[in-house]
């Protein structure tokens, strides 16, 4: 495991000590899990994001379905009849 320094404003150190006190751990620990969270925080923003360029271009290119039919399917879902997911007609 490598060692990184970090210089923290008084304040943060302060919460930091507090929350590394009241859950009976380090700071270290407190400061992995909260770069681990922020990590995977990112990581999913990133993928949403991407997803967002792709619907995009996707929409932009015409592949869309029409509100209308999204609208049926979704009143079909539970019933004895329930529809399959629309496509694009594209």
């Amino acid at each position: 495991m490598s060692v990184t320094t970090v210089r923290l404003p008084p304040d943060v150190e302060q919460h930091l000590e507090a929350i590394a006190g009241r859950l009976h751990r380090s700071k270290g620990w407190v400061i992995n899990q909260a770069l681990s969270e922020y990590i995977e925080k990112q990581q999913r923003e990133q993928e949403r994001w991407q997803q967002t360029l792709e619907a995009m271009e996707s929409a932009a290119q015409g592949r869309v379905v029409d509100a209308g039919v999204v609208h049926d399917w979704m009143i079909s879902w539970g019933a004895e009849n329930e529809q399959d997911a629309p496509r694009s007609g594209k």
